[in-house]
């Protein structure tokens, strides 16, 4: 027995025995992106070995995560990713993975608030003036999002549904483009998740705000009402960001990282980081985010079998 607690205690101090690889869901260069590559330098410096970060982006994170579901389940790759493409686009049917058996949560990061804002080709600056244009111009009112089966996809169909609008949908694949879009008028709304550039476009009245997915309102744009506050409490949404294993990597190996990772999470320098880019820290342990990921999958069926979501 002796031996053998050696032999474990051997393969136990192996790892990680080289680079660990986070797949980044989402394009290069958005808020989710950045945070990501923050965490992969400290963790870097906390588990003695590189971290490299890889953007595998579509299909509303999907794309990613099929990736990691497939990946050696060592403790050397993980997914950093909001938690949509385990609790809502599987009631969609469109992922290649078993959402409940195939990934170990590891840790949340933190929630993003969506933000709602009107384009140069939309006329007003209320969010009740949707409906309306909706009556005037059945079908001709377009609202963007980063993607079918997104948080912000869920939104579009909350509100559809209290306001009865015929709404056109513009899904795309991610953040960067679809605000170049927004500024030029491609379309007429988008929701997105808040940051400093939208802030700053928000702020030089290049884009409308129209209303935050958050639980309160949030410092960085104290003038923008909940959705909750105007009145469509199911479309008031924060898109849960965190980080994956896959569903085999042995449990000590997730909970050293979550032990790494929430000393990392918890800095006041990252803290600040993350409350900086008008987000809000959300990590603690890997029941805890499990539990959290459960609750947003029964959540997202009602909404979606209410609202009647199908695929596109």
């Amino acid at each position: 027995m002796p031996g053998v607690r050696a032999v474990a205690s051997s393969q136990q101090r192996a790892w990680p025995s080289k680079p660990i690889r986070i797949i980044v869901v989402y394009p290069a260069g958005g808020i989710s992106d950045q945070i990501c590559r923050a965490i992969a330098e400290q963790l870097s410096s906390a588990m003695g070995v590189g971290v490299l970060v890889e953007n595998q982006a579509g299909a509303g994170g999907s794309v990613g995560m099929g990736m990691l579901s497939k990946a050696e389940a060592d403790g050397h790759t993980l997914a950093f990713s909001a938690i949509s493409p385990l609790t809502l686009l599987p009631h969609l049917g469109r992922v290649s993975y078993d959402a409940v058996r195939d990934f170990a949560p590891v840790i949340g990061v933190m929630r993003a608030p969506a933000l709602l804002v009107g384009t140069p080709s939309y006329a007003s600056d209320s969010i009740k003036m949707i409906a309306e244009a909706s009556r005037r111009q059945p079908g001709g009112l377009r609202w963007a999002t980063s993607g079918f089966g997104t948080t912000g996809h869920l939104i579009l169909e909350q509100v559809r549904r209290a306001t009865g609008a015929r709404i056109v949908h513009i899904p795309y694949k991610g953040g960067g483009q679809q605000i170049q879009d927004a500024l030029s008028g491609q379309f007429d709304l988008l929701s997105t998740n808040v940051g400093p550039s939208q802030r700053r476009y928000v702020e030089s009245q290049r884009l409308k705000p129209l209303a935050v997915g958050a639980p309160h309102r949030l410092p960085g744009l104290p003038q923008v009402r909940t959705f909750a506050e105007l009145g469509y409490p199911s479309a008031n949404i924060t898109s849960l960001f965190g980080l994956f294993a896959p569903s085999r990597t042995p449990r000590d190996r997730v909970e050293a990282l979550n032990a790494a990772l929430k000393t990392i999470l918890a800095s006041a320098d990252f803290v600040a980081q993350v409350v900086g880019s008008d987000n809000l820290p959300a990590f603690g342990s890997t029941d805890e985010f499990s539990h959290l990921i459960k609750v947003d999958w029964q959540r997202n069926a009602a909404m979606i079998r209410q609202a009647n979501i199908r695929d596109e």
